[in-house]
């Protein structure tokens, strides 16, 4: 009997609450100077042996797929059969990650300070995102990892940008759309995200060279970015206004 009540109590407050949808790399930690360039070449070496290609076309194919479905994975095993768990595996090999990603303690202090629940919620597979997460000393602080293996439907792999995804995934958290924030760096998912009616942020600090050079984006009320901040820090420096149970989106 108890057991039931708190079960009702969780479900209650889940309307409540909000839901903190956060991504990983180049959102919780700088990914981009040491541990992104290695997974390229981890992926493109992958893909020249399983195509028997050399590397400079596996490359090709890496970005190209990348391109059009939001994840090389996603090419590989629709257009060639490649086992999902072994191109994961492959990809994600980090033996040193310890030594790459290291605690952080202002991101402790911040995570600390976003009320609610913390989802992580990425496209990099299980045992890696669990390692970045330990080595950034924010395990404690994260209620669930939603990594890529959680994305599949009916044999389908549906990672971000998927909308049908993100339905799945706000169904099983009972949450309302307007009750959930995604923090991200990558923009496409952002505008996804929000055309469900998801709260979004963009995170910049860690793409500085990317961004000037891409188009800028726009931010504000009625955008698909609603907020635009340095990092998940500057999170405490933003007004975002979740409407409360039965509120207006």
């Amino acid at each position: 009997m108890v057991v039931g009540l708190l079960a009702l109590r969780r479900v209650c407050a889940a309307g409540r609450e909000t839901v903190w949808l956060l991504d990983l790399d180049n959102t919780l930690h700088d990914a981009s100077a040491q541990i992104m360039p290695r997974i390229n070449v981890m992926m493109t070496r992958f893909v020249a042996d399983k195509l028997g290609v050399d590397e400079a076309r596996a490359s090709e194919v890496r970005v190209e797929y990348w391109r059009r479905y939001g994840a090389t994975l996603l090419g590989m095993v629709r257009h060639h059969g490649v086992d999902p768990a072994e191109f994961l595996a492959a990809c994600h090999d980090f033996p040193d990650l310890h030594l790459i990603v290291r605690p952080d303690m202002r991101l402790i202090h911040a995570l600390r300070r976003l009320p609610g629940r913390r989802v992580l919620l990425t496209n990099a597979p299980r045992h890696y995102a669990s390692q970045v997460v330990r080595s950034l000393g924010i395990a404690p602080l994260i209620h669930e990892v939603v990594p890529i293996e959680s994305m599949v439907y009916t044999g389908r792999w549906q990672p971000k940008p998927s909308r049908p995804m993100m339905r799945r995934l706000l169904a099983r958290l009972r949450v309302p759309a307007a009750r959930c924030v995604l923090v991200e760096d990558t923009a496409v998912n952002l505008h996804h995200a929000r055309w469900l009616g998801v709260r979004t942020v963009l995170v910049t600090s860690m793409l500085r060279h990317a961004l000037a050079h891409a188009p800028r984006h726009r931010v504000g009320r009625g955008r698909r970015i609603q907020h635009q901040v340095q990092s998940v820090a500057s999170i405490k420096r933003v007004s975002i206004r979740v409407p409360s149970a039965g509120g207006a989106a």
